[in-house]
């Protein structure tokens, strides 16, 4: 550890509000809250909860997060406007130490073509904003939105401007990913230079993946003098995304002859838990060949490699699995191995379960280890996470037959639960998948457009369990759903039902009137400039 204050660099993850405008990825109020309860694990320093004036649905998610997580400072973030401002601290205001987070375009593609205003008008509108969020709360962070195309002399005297105003942490984002790592270092450097009030705030980072360089931006501007790192969970967010949180604490821990004297208090053990966490959760998927927490990321294939890695593994692996919390799987559990083997074994992986839910996978796990003689930890990780982050089973399986063949015309008959009536309904299309899939839409009455449909094996062996993950659109919104067995049909059933129980739940939500989407003309602002 760096031996002070000066010396840590603040992780703010965003994985709830930059990572949540993924389309499809969009989270129940129980969901965000457990995984806001991890990146406390996690050790993460701000835990950024979601858009609170975006809609009534958000701000509860965000105020349950506020009330609940001990630990990180928790904000949210507001359009630079008394409204959204009042309605970010209504749902922070309960946190024990809660951030207004808020943010306004500065380049002149910004102040012109969004905006329709000049450059003073701007100015001061940043100004009235910050004074105005710092007279509820003493934590106050502003992002001057498109920094780095932002016009330099301009950037400094905002940014000076702010910092006199009271902002406590002032955040210069890369939001379309445009920046080099050269670049970004000397704005950064040039920056501190010129505005000498930046010696009492902090200034952060927030870079996009659009060219690829989020995360080597986001490191140049640490090494110039930022020290708040603006992330999200295996990189996940708008468009291509964010700097991935993983990616750029190992690079700070790994690279020390670099980071001289820099350091995070992120509990690198956690990593690969969160990671596996998110994915579930969001329904996105992690590339097999993504940094640190892909499958392949530790995974040596030639022979040259192999050979090296048995000898010393320093030849070719720079980070140890085990320090991310990827384990080598060598147990294997039985039918016969019991409930307290089976408890044992799931809090040993972190995961902390009532009795009633122990009982659910219990269950499970009973008819898992009849159809695959061993039962991995891999395994027990599906069962574990498909029983914690359900969406209410408005829909459930009860039964499936399907007839397929390459000349036979493919059938799928059901028996689907709807809440206690009991449906049943047969239909053929052109694979078995297909036709289960029609069945459904009968059942349901509704018809939705399958955008996204994938098949995993997600354990080894010809028994593995295979895991399913669809998205489908209705009226334009996206829902995700995913679902697991030894059965891929099986499989990729439950995963549609699962996105059909999202629906369902969001519909309920439409219905009774909660939902206020964010309305889409520009606000008035604080002061109006």
């Amino acid at each position: 550890k760096g031996d002070s204050m000066a010396d840590k660099v603040f992780i703010f993850d965003t994985t709830l509000r930059d990572g949540e405008q993924v389309p499809g990825a969009k989270l129940a109020r129980d969901q965000k809250v457990e995984i806001a309860r991890q990146l406390a694990v996690l050790n993460v320093d701000i835990i950024e909860a979601g858009f609170p004036a975006s809609s009534p649905g958000d701000f509860e998610s965000v105020q349950a997060v506020a009330k609940t997580v001990k630990g990180p400072v928790i904000t949210g973030l507001a359009r630079a406007v008394k409204k959204d401002i009042d309605t970010l601290w209504d749902a922070v205001k309960v946190a024990k130490r809660p951030r207004i987070h808020t943010f306004l375009g500065t380049s002149d593609i910004h102040i012109q073509k969004k905006f329709r205003a000049d450059r003073e008008k701007i100015l001061q509108w940043c100004v009235d904003t910050v004074k105005y969020a710092r007279s509820l709360c003493r934590d106050v962070e502003f992002s001057t939105e498109d920094a780095s195309r932002t016009d330099f002399e301009y950037l400094c005297r905002t940014v000076d401007a702010i910092v006199k105003a009271g902002a406590t942490t002032i955040n210069i984002p890369d939001t379309v990913g445009y920046a080099t790592p050269m670049e970004m270092a000397d704005r950064v450097r040039r920056l501190k230079e010129k505005v000498p009030g930046l010696d009492h705030a902090i200034l952060s980072m927030h870079c996009h993946d659009d060219l690829g360089m989020s995360t080597a931006n986001t490191l140049a501007g640490i090494l110039a003098g930022a020290r708040q790192a603006e992330v999200t969970v295996n990189g996940i967010g708008e468009r291509a995304g964010n700097a991935s949180l993983e990616e750029v604490v190992l690079a700070i821990k790994t690279r020390k002859d670099i980071f001289t004297g820099l350091y995070t208090d992120v509990n690198t053990k956690e990593i690969a838990k969160t990671s596996r966490m998110v994915s579930k959760l969001m329904g996105l998927p992690i590339q097999r060949n993504k940094a640190i927490v892909g499958s392949n990321a530790f995974a040596h294939s030639s022979g040259i490699h192999q050979d090296g890695i048995i000898k010393d593994r320093s030849t070719y692996e720079i980070i140890r699995p085990e320090d991310v919390g990827v384990t080598a799987h060598t147990f294997a559990l039985t039918a016969r191995s019991g409930r307290a083997a089976l408890k044992h074994h799931i809090s040993g992986m972190g995961h902390r379960l009532t009795d009633a839910q122990l009982a659910e996978i219990y269950e499970k796990f009973l008819v898992l280890a009849d159809k695959k003689k061993e039962v991995l930890v891999e395994d027990l990780e599906i069962l574990v996470q498909d029983t914690l982050f359900k969406v209410p089973e408005t829909y459930k399986l009860i039964n499936l037959q399907i007839l397929s063949g390459t000349k036979a015309t493919p059938m799928a008959a059901l028996k689907v639960q709807r809440n206690n009536e009991v449906i049943e309904e047969a239909a053929t299309g052109n694979g078995p998948i297909d036709a289960a899939y029609k069945c459904i839409e009968r059942i349901v009455g509704a018809n939705f457009q399958l955008i996204d449909f994938g098949l995993n094996a997600v354990t080894s062996g010809k028994d593995a369990i295979g895991e399913a993950r669809v998205r489908i659109r209705s009226n334009g919104t996206i829902f995700s759903g995913g679902a697991s067995s030894t059965d891929i049909i099986e499989a990729a059933i439950k995963a549609y039902l699962s996105a059909i129980n999202r629906w369902v739940a969001a519909e309920a939500k439409t219905t009774t009137g909660k939902k206020g989407a964010a309305k889409k003309a520009l606000p008035a602002p604080i002061e109006a400039p």
